[in-house]
Parts: C-alpha cells; sequence; structure tokens
C-alpha cells in the first residue's frame, strides 16, 4: 500500500506515550479507533490497552504483553519499536495524522466495494447509490465496528450504562424529551436507534401531538429534522409560532391580533430564528430519498436529536410492488435509519376507518393501515385518542337524521372547554404498555399534562419548561393543501 496512506512512526509515537503516560488513553480511546492503526500488530496492541482499560488494569509494558499471550498475538520486535519511540507532548497532532490515514485508506476500500457492487454484482444504481451513501456516512462518523461485541465490551458498556443510570437519579429521562411528564415517566423518552410510530384518526390531532415534543426539543436547543408530506413548512412554522405565543391558529392567519399578541409573535420570530429546526415539505419523497437527505443533514448538523415524518402512508413507495410490500420495506428501511444514525425516528400513521364501527373506538395494533410490518418494526406505538370526537360526530349524524326526516332536534351534547384526551402506549418493546391522560384545550386546540404536572413542572426536569411546550394544534384547525 503507498506510504501515503500510513505513517508506523506515528502509530509506534502514539503507543509509546500511552504506555509512558497510561492517564491520557481514557481521552484518546474516545477518538482513536482500533481499525485506525494500519499495522495489525499496532491494532492488537491497542486492543488489549482498550480491555485492560474496560477491566481497570494498569495499562503498562508488563500487563499488556501477559494480555498479547494470552492471545498469542505478542511480537517482541514490535513491543520493543514501541518501547524505544519517543514518547509526544503533542498527541493531538498525532491523532489527527493517523485519522487522516485511516479515512484514506477507508476511502480507497469504498471505491473497491462500489466497482464490486456495480460491475460484478449488477445491483441497480439505486442499491448502489443507497450503499455508498451509508458507508460513507459510517466512515465519516467514525462509526465503523468489528462484527461482534465481545463479552467484555458488552459487559463494560452495560455496566456504564447502570452507572449512568445511577447518576441520573430521579431523573426518568433515558432518551429524548416526549414533552409530557407521564408519558416520559412511561417511556422514559424516545430511545436512541428506535422507530416511534404515532397513529390516530384524521381530527385527533397527532400532528398536533409530535409537533408538542418538537417544540419541547427546540427550546431547549436541540436539533429536529422534520419531512412535511402534508402541509407547506410555512404551516408548520405557523403552528409553531402558535405554541410559542398561545396565539390561536386561526387569528395568526389572517394577521388579527392585539398589540400584545403582535410583541409576543415578533419575540418568538426572534426565538424561532436560531431554532435548529430544519423541514423537508417535498409532498412525495421515497425511503431512498429520505435516506439521503437525513444522512446528509446528520452529517452536516449533528446536534439534531430526532426526526419525524409527517405521515408514512403519503411515502412514495419503490417500483410497481403491493402497497403492502412497499410499506414493509418504508418501515423497515426507517428502522435500519434510525439504528445507523443513533437516533429515534418518529413517523406519523393513520388508522383504519374501521375502528369506527366498534363500540369502543379506542385504537389497537391492528387499526394500523398496512399494519403487519408497521407492527414488527416499530419499538413504541402510541395511538392519540379523544372520545368527544366522536360523541360530536354522533351528534351531528343524529341532528342530521333528524332534520331529513322533518323532526325537531334537541342537542343534548355539551361542548367542553377541556376534553379529556388519552396517548394509549399500544406497543413498547423495551417498557410497559398502558394509558396516558392528557388534556386537550379545544378552544386552542391544545395539549397539555393534567393537573399536578400541568403546572410547576419545570421543577421536576432541571429547569426544562415542558409547559410552554404543550400547546398544539389539531388537523381539523388549518385547511390542509390536497395531496
Amino acid at each position: 500500500m503507498h506510504d501515503n496512506l500510513y505513517n508506523l512512526a506515528f502509530e509506534r509515537s502514539i503507543l509509546s506515550s500511552i504506555v509512558f503516560e497510561p492517564s491520557q488513553f481514557d481521552e484518546l480511546s474516545s477518538t482513536l479507533k482500533k481499525d485506525d492503526f494500519y499495522l495489525p500488530a499496532h491494532q492488537d496492541i491497542f486492543h488489549v490497552m482498550t480491555l485492560l482499560l474496560q477491566k481497570d488494569q494498569p495499562i503498562d509494558e508488563e500487563f499488556i504483553k501477559k494480555e498479547l499471550i494470552k492471545m498469542k498475538k505478542f511480537d517482541e520486535h514490535v513491543m520493543l519499536e514501541i518501547l524505544s519511540a519517543n514518547p509526544i507532548s503533542n498527541t493531538r497532532a498525532y491523532v489527527d495524522e493517523i485519522k487522516d490515514k485511516s479515512l484514506k485508506r477507508n476511502l480507497l476500500t469504498l471505491t473497491t466495494e462500489i466497482k464490486r457492487v456495480t460491475v460484478e454484482e449488477e445491483l441497480p444504481s439505486a442499491e448502489v447509490v443507497d450503499i455508498v451513501e451509508k458507508k460513507l456516512y459510517e466512515i465519516t462518523q467514525n462509526n465503523q465496528t468489528s462484527d461482534f461485541k465481545d463479552s467484555p465490551k458488552m459487559t463494560f458498556d452495560t455496566m456504564e450504562y447502570i452507572k449512568e443510570m445511577k447518576a441520573r437519579g430521579n431523573n426518568v429521562l433515558v432518551g429524548v424529551d416526549t414533552g409530557f411528564h407521564e408519558l416520559n415517566k412511561m417511556t422514559t423518552g424516545f430511545g436512541k436507534g428506535d422507530l416511534v410510530i404515532v397513529a390516530a384518526r384524521p381530527a385527533m390531532g397527532k400532528t398536533s401531538f409530535i409537533l408538542n415534543t418538537v417544540n419541547s426539543l427546540i427550546v431547549q436547543g436541540k436539533g429536529v429534522a422534520f419531512f412535511s408530506l402534508e402541509m407547506p413548512a410555512e404551516q408548520l412554522m405557523l403552528r409553531l409560532l402558535s405554541i410559542q405565543t398561545s396565539i390561536p391558529l386561526q387569528k395568526l392567519r389572517v394577521g388579527d391580533m392585539n398589540d400584545d399578541q403582535w410583541s409576543s409573535l415578533n419575540g418568538a420570530i426572534d426565538r424561532m430564528n436560531s431554532a435548529k429546526l430544519y423541514v423537508d415539505d417535498h409532498g412525495s419523497i421515497n425511503i431512498n430519498q429520505l435516506r439521503s437527505k437525513l444522512r446528509k443533514l446528520k452529517n452536516q448538523h449533528p446536534e439534531i436529536e430526532i426526526a419525524v415524518i409527517d405521515y408514512l402512508q403519503i411515502m412514495s413507495g419503490i417500483g410497481t410492488q403491493d402497497r403492502h410490500l412497499q410499506v414493509s420495506e418504508i418501515s423497515r428501511g426507517l428502522k435500519m435509519l434510525a439504528r445507523e444514525l443513533n437516533m429515534p425516528i418518529v413517523a406519523l400513521s393513520q388508522l383504519n376507518r374501521g375502528l369506527e364501527s366498534r363500540n369502543d373506538k379506542r385504537p389497537m395494533l391492528s387499526d394500523i393501515r398496512e399494519s403487519g410490518s408497521i407492527e414488527q418494526d416499530a419499538d413504541i406505538i402510541l395511538f392519540v385518542y379523544r372520545d368527544d370526537v366522536y360523541l360530536y360526530k354522533e351528534e351531528k349524524e343524529r341532528e342530521k337524521a333528524a332534520k331529513s326526516e322533518g323532526k325537531e332536534f334537541t342537542s343534548t351534547y355539551i361542548e367542553k372547554e377541556e376534553e379529556d384526551a388519552e396517548i394509549i402506549i399500544g406497543k413498547q418493546r423495551n417498557g410497559p404498555t398502558g394509558h396516558v391522560k392528557l388534556v386537550f384545550q379545544k378552544k386552542l386546540t391544545k395539549f397539555i399534562d393534567p393537573l399536578p404536572y400541568a403546572k410547576g413542572v419545570e421543577t421536576i426536569y432541571e429547569n426544562v419548561d415542558t409547559r410552554s411546550a404543550n400547546i398544539n394544534f389539531s388537523n381539523d384547525s388549518i385547511s390542509m393543501p390536497p395531496l
């Protein structure tokens, strides 16, 4: 291999510096990986250093030699070369050089891979592009991992996780904040690598519900990617401005506001100007296009913590296969992408209208359209449900029937300013299922936590203002563009 793709002297100097000053290995091990070294013997020594760190044993000549002998990989000549190399003080520059060489070697390997899948395997161009983009993302993010994790690595990572959980104390959040107190307790937040499905019948407010999470995150300075397949980005921004200001959406749309509301709006605009929110509002996108866009965006903006797709059934399929197979490909693709990018992906989903013929209209897993693959791939499935939607609908149907028969109609339906709402956890791979009670404030079309969490919740979440995030708008409060 060309010598501009490796530097053995630098590799020896780095390893020598670790042996003579083991305290710096903790920091170096978070940057350097075994495969960043070119010489296999150097890779083995770095790997053994990592094992010793995990076992909390000294990283010195004797312990390194002992482990290498146990693995039958001890090379005395290589070890002498390392011990005789001059330790360095400016390890950062040496690490950067080794990382640069490693990146070039990986890129060279990728060119060989492109030739193999293109010429030898004759894969379709779309698949080749996806393979290349995935590999390129892994290379630039240093996500290359060995085929298997061994037991010492797994036990070390597990103990680190347990220690982190203990350090959190009473903070229930492990994953991304959902924006609601009880839902956070039930789910511990949306986990990294999770595919989360939020499903509901039209007008229940599934978009409104997830905008609650979006707003909660951007208020905290976190990044969000939003694929808005149903409405333009400007209408999405209107909803978020309503959340920020508590100004009814209709008033915002027509500019019907008093001086205080205009002032509040200007303040919200200033805050949103610095929000880390990235919206793609192309009405049609397939899983390959979404993968490509999200990888590039995550690469450019590592602060992005969650991606939202509104909604799954609008996504285009690939090819001419049956729609069930297309949806299966979409849901599996989203799950694999969540794992690859190590972040939750939330996909909104429609429910079959068949549930409306049941006496109890609370959704079940089987009500999800093309539910088989979605149910299997999802880590969490949430249903948004408001009983008053059906009570109002039934009242209107009775009124229509009475008028068609020429009878007088007296309404018994009492419209409430605040309605009970439920988030039903239909599936949770790593936690309990059940119901979370919310309150829907009809005039403002917003969901909030019920008392006692609706007020003073900031003290629970370490100064995160979740109350301000709990204002959302349901789908029927705004006219949608044609699909």
